[in-house]
């Protein structure tokens, strides 16, 4: 590839398809605001498949090593970020075949049957976690990455890409060569298992809310005996 030098600061307000063009003529900035643009999307769509930070990165970087030697296979009869998670799809689901057999995707629409006692879905922003330090949140995104990462694979997919992503009904159902109906069955059925799984969670942690032990329980101890020396009327704890 010949690299063709264009400033980063004109290709920010470039459409994709424009810069696809300059990266096809060797435009080294053009791939590097393409893999701006799309680095959070694949990671999070490869991260939905492998479960695994490190292998995630691995997979996005091989998609785009693949999708920038193979320029000449984007027809753009398709949006390239759409061409992107599709080559990423691929290289996950590859890498996942390597470990153990895939989950039958189809058979997942008939796996979860409806559970009456779970209320209506809930929007993740709601979630009853406090989110006012840097500790709170972190803590806020494992317990939600790990009620995403045990979702059924085809049902954890459809839910990074429609409510993490924020991609149409069409779109999802493009991105994984399924119906849209059952792009809508999936996000219904991941939504309460996720509300099972983040309720589950919460309820073993519900012992643990407002310790009162320990040193402040002593504390607590040492500071009525103070107050009923004081009201003693002989300064003794009165009887």
């Amino acid at each position: 590839m010949v690299a063709v030098m264009f400033e980063r600061e004109s290709l920010t307000g470039l459409h994709d398809a424009a810069l696809v063009r300059i990266a096809r003529m060797g435009g080294e900035n053009a791939i590097r605001e393409l893999i701006r643009r799309n680095n959070q999307r694949l990671f999070r769509v490869a991260r939905s498949v492998v479960r695994d930070d490190a292998e995630a990165e691995d997979v996005v970087q091989e998609a785009y090593v693949r999708a920038f030697t193979g320029l000449e296979d984007f027809r753009e009869e398709s949006r390239f970020s759409t061409w992107l998670v599709r080559i990423a799809l691929n290289e996950a689901f590859r890498r996942l075949r390597k470990r153990r057999v895939t989950t039958d995707l189809p058979s997942l629409d008939t796996a979860v049957s409806d559970d009456p006692g779970l209320v209506s879905l809930f929007p993740l922003s709601l979630v009853p976690l406090p989110a006012d330090s840097e500790a709170d949140r972190s803590q806020m995104r494992n317990l939600l990455e790990h009620a995403i990462d045990r979702l059924p694979e085809g049902f954890r997919i459809v839910f990074v890409l429609r409510d993490i992503e924020g991609l149409s009904v069409e779109e999802t159902a493009t991105h994984l060569a399924i119906k849209p109906e059952t792009v809508k069955t999936r996000l219904h059925r991941a939504r309460k298992l996720l509300r099972a799984s983040i309720e589950a969670q919460l309820h073993a942690t519900f012992s643990e809310l407002y310790p009162f032990d320990g040193q402040r329980c002593v504390l607590m101890a040492e500071r009525v005996i103070a107050r009923l020396h004081r009201n003693g009327s002989d300064g003794g704890v009165p009887s």
